[in-house]
């Protein structure tokens, strides 16, 4: 008798090992995570925070670029350096000990300085999914805004100083097939059952086993007979509804209670919202071409479909929410949402390979599987439209939010403006302020700061305290700061690399003294 086949090891310990995060992201997301390529700019402690934030799960590979020697004060504030590494490369000893977080990563190291690379080898970056740039000059913040927004690469630039940090995101364009939103409505197409539906609860019959959705389709059935056609658009009609499922009870039947229960989330399915209509009317969605990429002819497929097969409805995602019954009705019932589901998805996955063909694309740039998941988010895909980094620096931009936000109690907008500061700081003085004298460092920080708002035509000052705050740290980091604004980050590149859930949108404050963070969009 011959022995089974053993399993494969390294796929059993690789599920393991990430369980955890695959429940959140699915296998092809921590795919994604893997083949995926991250350079960090300075190996600061803010910045090989965000590196072990993303090493962990298994990011494919990272690279760290930075001209630097270890110093005394790196090896204060930086867990990634120890005393044996003083006067090393900061770039090789920071990329050693973060690799041993996790063999599956690649990891390298460039010792030189970015703006060297942006000079003589700006192809460099184009091996990357995303740009992490930390405790880096005006100057070289506005070249790689600039480099990086015509290569349609993402850029975060971070910095980290005392108790305060300070995240800018600028992507060109994001496109997200799971945003997985907080608030998700189960598309049940009670309003418009298609044929399969109608049959099936036809002959099925109301029993304490059957799910409640069975018992849903039939009340609602006779309340709209009474109701002229018209379905429950209210709270006092859906009241009306919850009165007639209990009136059908003749004891504690748990699918009625469901049922009752379930009559706010069960209507609405199956209809675009606005910002799925706007994507839909988006003109990158009308006129694919040969630059357009997968997202984009999928959802030009989507819109046919809606348009042309779907009477103005979205594909049916084919998912059942959770309910009491017995096994062999809710399975039945399960069928028959995924039925329809894998016909729909059919109809728009041969338009998408219609598209391709006429586009002179590969057959393979969108499978079958990456289209019964598009069909499936349908009713939640997103676009992110960033704007660019380097627009900051103009004088006068986005000054009306700026002075809102400064007017506004308990606003971090007071911190991004003086962290702002502090970046022209080091460009006017060469040295990060507090490094030689606090109290002289804070009238300066305070000048700029007031400089820079009155450019934007703004008069609301800054406060000493907040001035004083940043200057006399010196421009160091304090770990535990790090290390807590660099997770954030990390989620952020994650969210990045898997094209899941949305990232912030674009820019983000921390205040570690006061536990709070604020995002604003400039």
């Amino acid at each position: 008798m011959s022995s089974p086949a053993p399993k494969s090891p390294e796929m059993s310990d690789k599920s393991r090992k990430y369980d955890r995060q695959i429940r959140l992201w699915g296998e092809h997301g921590q795919t994604l995570l893997e083949n995926a390529q991250i350079c960090l700019i300075n190996a600061t402690a803010l910045g090989t925070e965000i590196l072990k934030g993303v090493v962990l799960p298994g990011i494919g590979g990272f690279t760290i670029v930075d001209s630097g020697l270890v110093t005394e004060e790196d090896i204060g504030c930086n867990f990634f350096l120890d005393s044996g590494s003083v006067g090393q490369s900061r770039a090789r000893s920071c990329m050693q000990l973060l690799q041993e977080l996790n063999p599956d990563v690649n990891g390298e190291y460039v010792d030189e300085a970015v703006d060297q690379l942006i000079d003589g080898q700006p192809e460099f970056f184009k091996s990357f999914d995303v740009i992490v740039a930390t405790a880096v000059s005006e100057r070289t913040i506005v070249r790689l805004s600039n480099l990086l927004w015509d290569m349609h690469i993402p850029l975060l630039v971070c910095r980290s100083v005392g108790f305060y940090g300070v995240a800018r995101l600028q992507v060109k364009e994001h496109c997200i097939v799971e945003s997985h939103p907080d608030s998700h409505q189960s598309d049940l197409r009670l309003e418009h059952p298609f044929e399969a539906l109608r049959k099936h609860m036809a002959e099925t019959a109301i029993t304490s086993k059957v799910p409640w959705l069975v018992v849903m389709y039939k009340c609602l059935e006779e309340w709209v007979s009474a109701h002229d056609g018209r379905y429950p658009a209210n709270y006092k009609e859906k009241t009306e509804l919850r009165d007639l499922i209990r009136s059908k009870m003749s004891a504690d039947e748990e699918n009625h209670e469901e049922a009752i229960k379930a009559v706010n989330s069960s209507f609405g399915g199956g209809k675009p919202n606005s910002a799925i209509k706007e994507i839909l009317a988006d003109d990158c969605c009308i006129n694919v071409n040969k630059e357009s990429n997968a997202f984009w002819i999928l959802a030009r497929a989507l819109r046919d479909f809606v348009e042309n097969e779907g009477a103005g409805l979205l594909p049916l995602p084919g998912v059942l929410p959770d309910m009491t019954a017995d096994t062999a009705s809710y399975i039945n019932l399960q069928n028959v949402y995924r039925s329809q589901a894998a016909h729909d998805s059919e109809i728009v996955y041969r338009r998408a390979r219609q598209l391709l063909k006429e586009l002179n694309k590969p057959n393979d740039l969108i499978t079958e599987k990456d289209v019964r998941l598009f069909c499936r988010e349908a009713a939640n895909i997103a676009i992110v439209r960033g704007t660019k980094i380097a627009d900051e620096y103009d004088k006068g931009y986005k000054a009306t939010q700026i002075s809102t936000g400064l007017e506004t109690p308990n606003s971090l907008m007071a911190h991004y403006v003086t962290l702002r500061a502090v970046d022209k700081f080091q460009a006017e003085h060469g040295y990060l302020p507090g490094e030689c004298q606090v109290e002289v460092d804070t009238s300066r920080i305070k000048g700029l700061a007031a400089k820079m708002v009155s450019e934007w035509g703004i008069s609301t000052p800054i406060s000493d305290d907040l001035a004083h705050e940043v200057c006399r740290y010196g421009g160091a980091e304090i770990h535990s700061i790090s290390a807590f604004f660099g997770g954030c980050i990390a989620h952020e590149l994650i969210k990045l690399v898997t094209r899941q859930y949305k990232p912030f949108d674009n820019t983000f404050v921390y205040d570690g003294a006061t536990s709070q963070t604020e995002t604003f969009k400039l």
